[in-house]
């Protein structure tokens, strides 16, 4: 029992800094919890040469305490493709993981939690897309990142929420094909000239917030800023004061400054964004994302010891979906 304490004290000393700038979102009877295991990775990372990519939406010790490259899916594809590392653990969701092995396909490439999926990349499938080229012979295929690499093999260019309108329009066409979600599409559609043929696909987690949800809280806070994520229906972008994707929502906010602030998407987010904006008030109106949950620091640190979970695809598949991630990276930010 006292070498067991004395090993969380020193964890604890060790990571007394990272506490310092979490502390207003993680009680100290958690950060008592996670002390041992960031130790831990801090050295397996270390020890492997590895590094990890972190999602917005994972949870603050994930997102603060381990991770080397932090943001939305296209941050993190772009900053993937030039890492100098033998390992890559995904702390996010499947489709991330793939598309970081698609962009380091000589890498080691893991993902903590097979079971971390998307209800939107489950919402579509190669076939479906198939039957859609079908349907509109000619048309481009944009697929949304939060695809599987087979859906986005079958497509010719992948987008992410902050780049959507950016990548329908450099394209040159006046009709295109998006999916698999549809508020995304629909919001993109409202902005641009282009005619958007959509999926019926949706987050999860965004599909929840309603418009009279919003109308409620600006009743109960009336000084609150509301910035809404592009995976939300049309009506809740419109209660909005600004859309955008998760980067772009961080971005405002450290812009802006409001005295207080709600943030329309996953939970993890707000508190994340928290954590360097202490002076601003946040109103959660949480929404967690299960799949995302699924990735925990005990779980990076198993992989990491136990090298699991590998993330392979077949070579036909990689070919075809990695030429659609690169085309997106190569339309200018």
């Amino acid at each position: 029992m006292a070498q067991a304490f004395s090993s969380v004290k020193a964890a604890l000393e060790a990571t007394a800094q990272t506490y310092d700038r979490v502390r207003a979102v993680i009680p100290p009877e958690e950060w008592a919890g996670f002390a041992e295991d960031i130790l831990a990775i801090r050295e397996l990372k270390h020890k492997r040469r590895a590094v990890i990519l972190a999602h917005n939406y994972m949870t603050p010790e994930i997102f603060h305490g381990v991770a080397d490259i932090t943001g939305d899916s296209l941050a993190l594809a772009r900053k993937a493709a030039s890492v100098e590392v033998d390992v890559i653990v995904s702390a996010g969701v499947h489709f991330m993981a793939e598309t970081a092995k698609l962009l380091n396909p000589s890498r080691t490439v893991l993902i903590p939690n097979l079971d971390a999926g998307c209800s939107l990349a489950e919402s579509i499938t190669p076939e479906d897309v198939r039957v859609l080229k079908a349907r509109h012979a000619g048309l481009p295929v944009i697929t949304y990142v939060n695809t599987s690499a087979a859906v986005k093999a079958e497509c010719d260019i992948c987008c992410t929420s902050g780049n959507a309108k950016q990548i329908v329009e450099s394209l040159g066409v006046p009709e295109v094909i998006m999916v698999p979600d549809g508020y995304l599409g629909r919001n993109v559609a409202k902005t641009t000239q282009v005619k958007i043929i959509l999926w019926n696909g949706s987050c999860e987690v965004h599909e929840r917030f309603t418009a009279q949800e919003v109308r409620d809280y600006r009743a109960q806070h009336p000084d609150i800023a509301v910035i809404a994520h592009p995976e939300c229906p049309p009506d809740v972008v419109a209660e909005a004061d600004f859309a955008g994707s998760t980067v772009k929502m961080s971005d405002w906010v450290a812009q802006k400054k409001p005295p207080k602030v709600m943030l329309l998407t996953e939970c993890s987010m707000s508190d994340n964004v928290a954590v360097d904006h202490p002076d601003i008030e946040f109103v959660r109106p949480c929404q967690l994302c299960p799949h995302m949950k699924k990735i925990t620091l005990k779980s990076i640190r198993r992989a990491l010891e136990d090298n699991t979970y590998q993330v392979e695809i077949p070579e036909a598949i990689a070919t075809p979906a990695r030429r659609a991630v690169q085309r997106m990276i190569e339309v200018p930010a």
